[in-house]
């Protein structure tokens, strides 16, 4: 498709733009930032009608938004998939071509609706475009299975709009920062004392909503110990590491007793079948004589073909426990139709996995109820919050286990501790992370970094952990609240446009 002319320069600013709301995520942090790369999108979007133009600036944008966030991926491919430099970075810009078509569909059908609707530059940027724009964001989690990472509510888990998490959940938190940036256009406009009216209101109840306690404490506290091996990516499977690496985690699980001892995914890297006979009966053994509960990832196989990415929990009483992944991982725990051959060029060994259930029983520790999820499943929070909603005994904490060696010293591990903070937020609980090489930490139920190790380090975490109970709107409802206010909001946008292009001429 060839771009309307005049469109190529705005298209480049565009990408750019996109490429500098890396900044508002964490480690960096500067959520301002945000407000201003949308505000440019929509300034672009809203000073032009043609639908095409906006389309192509639309997909520029999201192109650079998701090459800039998402860059770490090249690592993935370089170092440990050994596919050549330029290869990689050529693959990484063919994920941005995909996520830059929800960019372009949310300029697309906004600038399509406000020619069909004839609505007031007011309208479009206050309401319509904010509200495509997230409509996008919630596409992208779940279309081709999803890919959500660096969706904008992330970046403000430490901003004022942190408040409507709890409400209306992450994408819900990227449609009011949309909002905040068509304010902002707005104040290029002849209704200037409005937008900075909205924006002053948005952030004010923002901030007045983060007071509210939307869950309250459950239990006793329990003690518990966090694990982190930092055990290299390329030995991690290495079959001359396996051995030292389970008797490393085993020392480490056996120094010092907790409630819960939980360690990173794959910790335990082989399947039960081929691990030496005596390794989990010593840990059970422990657990039961020093009253602590395990948890640990490991592969589990059922049977032939049959491989579930799994987190065991042993009791001290011997009770096991068993959860399954269910959001698997595109190329890394599932080949996709017709990608076998980008697999095998990165020379993995791998094979399509089991999916577990979509609601799964959380694991009980003394008072407390502790749900995993193991490592990227924390992106998805409309799954945690059905798992939450639909369990006869709701967890009081999550428990993320992940293995982030795959991306080496980049910003994924500071992204992946910042959408586990928005999954505290969102459900009021408390989340443990036991990671590999970081971030090994605990969040509290406000989405506060309480405790951590720091990353690329071996170490253990101690503390203490106080579960949480009762239901937050958004565990509730989900992303429906978000959805039905934003196509309320459309409606009377056009209807309101409607009444007034048939009231009569003055």
């Amino acid at each position: 498709m060839r771009a309307p002319r005049g469109t190529a320069l705005p298209m480049l600013f565009a990408a750019l733009a996109g490429a500098a709301s890396v900044f508002s995520f964490a480690p960096f942090g500067w959520w301002p930032i945000q407000f201003l790369s949308l505000a440019f999108l929509f300034y672009q979007v809203g000073m032009d009608t043609r639908i095409k133009r906006s389309t192509l600036i639309g997909w520029a944008f999201g192109f650079g938004w998701s090459v800039a966030g998402m860059h770490w991926l090249y690592i993935t491919m370089n170092r440990f998939g050994h596919i050549p430099g330029p290869l990689a970075v050529f693959f990484v810009c063919l994920l941005g071509v995909y996520m830059g078509l929800f960019g372009a569909f949310a300029a697309g059908v906004s600038t399509w609706l406000r020619r069909r609707l004839a609505l007031p530059v007011t309208s479009f940027l206050l309401v319509v475009l904010p509200f495509a724009w997230g409509v996008s964001e919630w596409m992208r989690g779940w279309v081709m299975t999803g890919f959500p990472w660096a969706a904008s509510g992330y970046a403000h888990n430490i901003s004022p709009l942190a408040g409507y998490a709890p409400l209306i959940g992450v994408y819900g938190v990227g449609v009011i920062a949309a909002l905040c940036a068509g304010c902002i256009v707005m104040l290029t406009q002849r209704a200037r004392m409005l937008g900075m009216g909205v924006l002053a209101s948005v952030l004010a109840a923002g901030f007045g909503l983060t007071f509210i306690q939307w869950t309250e404490p459950v239990g006793q506290p329990i003690t518990v110990r966090l694990l982190q091996g930092n055990i290299a990516q390329t030995s991690k499977f290495d079959p001359e590491h396996i051995a030292r690496a389970l008797e490393q985690y085993r020392t480490m699980v056996m120094a010092e007793p907790a409630d819960l001892i939980a360690l990173p995914e794959t910790a335990v890297a082989r399947i039960p079948q081929n691990l030496p006979p005596d390794y989990l009966p010593s840990l059970q053994q422990y657990a039961a004589s020093s009253g602590s509960h395990l948890m640990f990832g490991i592969p589990i196989a059922d049977g032939p073909g049959m491989v579930a990415n799994s987190v065991v929990g042993m009791s001290p009483g011997g009770r096991a426990y068993r959860f399954d992944k269910q959001h698997l991982v595109p190329f890394g725990e599932f080949v996709p139709a017709g990608f076998r051959w980008f697999v095998d060029m990165m020379r993995m060994p791998l094979a399509d996995m089991t999916r577990g259930a979509e609601v799964q029983a959380p694991f009980p520790v003394k008072d407390q109820l502790v749900l995993p999820n193991v490592c990227y499943e924390d992106v998805f929070g409309e799954e945690i919050a059905l798992q939450l909603r639909s369990s006869a005994r709701p967890a009081t904490m999550l428990l993320n286990v992940s293995n982030l060696a795959w991306f080496g010293e980049s910003v994924a591990i500071p992204q992946h501790l910042q959408i586990s903070q928005m999954r505290s937020i969102e459900t009021g609980r408390p989340m443990l992370r036991a990671t590999n090489t970081g971030a090994t930490a605990v969040i509290d139920g406000r989405g506060n970094v309480v405790a951590s190790v720091p990353n690329y380090e071996y170490g253990a975490l101690r503390t203490t952990v106080q579960g949480m109970g009762g239901m937050t709107p958004f565990i509730r409802f989900g992303n429906y609240t978000f959805l039905l206010l934003g196509a309320l909001a459309l409606a009377a946008a056009g209807l309101l446009s409607w009444r007034r292009r048939a009231a009569p001429p003055a």
